[in-house]
């Protein structure tokens, strides 16, 4: 039995810009975190002592005998796409819900390819098994999603990465002095909306609305330098990346009809008015979680001011995708 963990992400800044449709033109940027909430994904082979040849266990549970049975699009994308023959048993757990614009598909395919390529003794860089995650979603299953989440998924850590024209991309570690690290995640603030959607549903509106978005997805490019320096700066102060993030939430509600609604924004401003410097909802739009930078002194206020959702702590991964667990009895 193998068993996998990989990171969820929050992207702060230059999310829109990791698509393919729109960096093999323009080239694109994001900044954003892997944090320490994690997809597990267990994976061994089945004996063949049962009726159905393979199990896979999710939200749903599905004994199949042939991989095209599989329901789940992942699973199956990932085990044709492999060769893989023998039967299997599949189990996913996860400290967060699925649909929730922190990468959670991501994390999945990232951690499936993973276990799997572990069960023959296989190595696979963070750099290639990135690139598997994109080709599989992207390729495979010809879903409408960027590139940075696989990336997050596999390196884990605080990174600025950049996508290339050529499809190719970098990871640039974010290395914060200890003193801002710590003002930063003290003022970060997480909060479920309660609604879960379709990312590439939300995404696929915005890539049809592409040209229409130009202007926006270049000052989201333009804030991911400006958020950088600043990172790196003596100068930093928390009220300003909060004011960065809010001015990206402002684009970023452009960039689609459906990345916001009226439920949506009230949190936001909500939010605001219980002090927060700023915030934007995570993913693709339209529902999942919401980050706050809030002055420390505030988070009280805020956490009363939104004591309807569901508040979450979290801190930095650094070491993205792993194996935590590796048996040889099968």
């Amino acid at each position: 039995m193998i068993i996998s963990s990989t990171p969820f992400r929050i992207s702060l800044f230059g999310g829109g810009t990791d698509y393919p449709q729109w960096f093999q033109n323009h080239g694109g940027a994001v900044i954003g975190m892997a944090i320490d909430k994690n997809c597990f994904l267990s994976v061994r082979e089945l004996p063949p002592f049962f009726e159905h040849k393979s199990r896979i266990v999710y939200s749903q549970v599905e004994l199949i005998n042939e991989i095209e049975e599989i329901v789940h699009p992942v699973v199956r994308g990932i085990l044709t796409e492999m060769n893989i023959k023998q039967g299997m048993e599949i189990h996913h757990m996860a400290d967060l819900p699925a649909r929730s614009g922190l990468g959670s598909s991501s994390a999945f395919t990232v951690g499936l390819i993973h276990a799997l390529q572990s069960m023959n003794d296989s190595t696979v860089s963070k750099e290639n098994l990135a690139k598997k995650a994109i080709y599989i979603e992207q390729e495979v299953l010809r879903e409408v999603v960027g590139s940075q989440d696989q990336v997050f998924a596999a390196f884990g850590g605080f990174n600025r990465i950049e996508f290339y024209k050529d499809g190719s991309f970098q990871v640039k570690p974010i290395l914060l002095e200890e003193n801002i690290k710590n003002a930063l995640l003290n003022s970060f603030m997480l909060f479920f909306t309660g609604i879960s959607r379709f990312a590439s549903e939300i995404a696929g509106t915005q890539i049809e609305n592409l040209k229409d978005s130009e202007s926006e997805r270049h000052q989201m490019r333009d804030i991911v330098v400006v958020a950088g320096n600043l990172l790196k700066s003596k100068s930093f102060t928390i009220s300003e990346i909060g004011r960065l993030l809010g001015n990206s939430w402002e684009l970023k509600k452009n960039l689609g009809s459906n990345v916001s609604n009226k439920d949506i924004d009230e949190i936001y401003e909500t939010g605001i008015r219980a002090g927060a410097y700023g915030g934007k909802l995570l993913g693709a739009g339209g529902g999942g979680f919401f980050l706050f930078i809030v002055d420390p002194r505030k988070r009280e206020a805020v956490l009363n001011a939104l004591r309807g959702l569901v508040h979450v702590d979290f801190s930095l991964n650094y070491t993205g995708s792993q194996i935590i667990f590796k048996s040889p009895v099968i």
